[in-house]
């Protein structure tokens, strides 16, 4: 594929090349993330998971996605 139609983005620490109009819905599917057992910041900021498939990447984005461990 083009270099051009890429970007870089930072998910946890890691760096990850995905397509210029990849989504945060797109990211989790890709991560099979069960969406209700995590949070997700997308640089440095909560995310409304009712959102997800409105956010697309920019290049450099940081994305944390946090899961939730029960425990007692």
């Amino acid at each position: 594929m083009n270099k051009k139609n890429k970007i870089k983005i930072v998910v946890n620490g890691k760096i990850l090349t995905v397509n210029l109009n990849f989504s945060l819905k797109n990211l989790i599917e890709k991560l099979k993330t069960p969406i209700n057992k995590v949070a997700i910041e997308l640089n440095e900021e909560i995310v409304d998971k009712k959102k997800l498939s409105k956010i697309f990447f920019k290049n450099k984005d940081k994305v944390e996605i946090v899961h939730f461990i029960g425990g007692g």
